[in-house]
């Protein structure tokens, strides 16, 4: 066939035979974004449907008598956000605050967001994976999450805000 009837032949092709004929299309999974960010020695994940933004350190006002996962509460435009550390367990130094706070939505009972904030020593960026990179088993000793996502040869504990909620109670302020 010369250069010319290739070509006429290519053009005579409408869209949709032309994407039929593409093998890969069918195969490929549909990809969901993450957030992904380090509180204490282990790295996590909320998908960026569920995160509401990620801010510097706020002014934090502790609560008397609160439990130890709970940091205090700050002011987000008006809005008082609860501010939890995941990683309390580990024990943080004296004087090393975390450096960010993962703001998170959850769609409560009556309707309304309820946010939280997630204490996070770094946040290392967005990544977009495919379902196949979600591992369903999270480790046992972690109630709050739902999974684990691999990431840069490295794994993140995938959050359950549902979950993190239940097992980290936060006053709803």
């Amino acid at each position: 066939m010369s250069e010319m009837e290739q070509r006429a032949s290519a053009a005579s092709l409408d869209a949709g035979e032309f994407l039929e004929g593409e093998p890969y299309l069918d195969e490929r999974q549909p990809e969901r974004q993450y957030c992904v960010f380090r509180a204490g020695r282990e790295r996590f994940c909320l998908s960026v449907l569920e995160v509401e933004e990620v801010v510097e350190w706020p002014i934090v006002t502790r609560i008397p008598l609160a439990p130890a996962f709970l940091m205090g509460v700050f002011n987000l435009r008006g809005t008082i956000v609860p501010l939890i550390d995941i990683a309390f367990t580990e024990g943080r130094r004296p004087g090393m605050l975390p450096k960010h706070v993962v703001v998170a939505a959850l769609l409560g009972d009556s309707g309304q967001d309820l946010r939280v904030g997630i204490a996070a020593d770094e946040v290392i960026g967005t990544f977009s994976a495919a379902a196949d990179a979600l591992l369903d088993q999270a480790p046992a000793d972690v109630p709050h999450c739902r999974g684990l996502l691999r990431h840069e040869d490295r794994l993140a504990l995938v959050v359950d805000l549902r979950r993190l909620t239940d097992v980290f109670p936060v006053p709803v302020i």
